[in-house]
């Protein structure tokens, strides 16, 4: 089976955060493949390429970027929500003037358009959060 993720809450918001990373990576264990994991309102949290969670905490912007260069999974992050929160990636930092990029790697910033070809593509879709 081909899976769409969606994740609207932050790594620290919730359980579900944890449990959408589990999820995860149960599906890819079992031979499935995650055609995308989509990024949409507290969940562009797991992008940010500056998260120092503790020692004893998950982070959740390593985890996803190893993920996705392991076993090819498009990250995408909403950039209306990313815009909102203050998370620029440099194309879009250099446009108005700033100099961050603070998009974690294997992440991506594009729209909802993204969200919605996932839906199309994917047997199953998942929303956490």
């Amino acid at each position: 089976m081909k899976f769409a993720i969606q994740i609207n809450s932050s790594p620290t918001e919730s359980s579900s955060a944890y449990h959408a990373y589990r999820f995860v990576c149960s599906v890819l264990a079992e031979g499935h493949s995650v055609f995308r994991v989509f990024f949409y309102h507290e969940g562009i949290y797991h992008a940010f390429n500056c998260a120092m969670p503790p020692d004893d905490e998950l982070n959740f912007p390593k985890l996803w970027s190893a993920l996705a260069k392991q076993y090819a999974i498009d990250l995408v992050v909403c950039i209306s929500a990313a815009q909102r929160r203050g998370l620029l990636h440099a194309d879009e930092a250099s446009r108005v003037g700033k100099q961050d990029n603070d998009l974690a790697d294997g992440f991506r910033i594009s729209g909802l358009g993204q969200w919605v070809e996932a839906t199309l593509q994917a047997d199953r879709c998942i929303v956490f959060g």
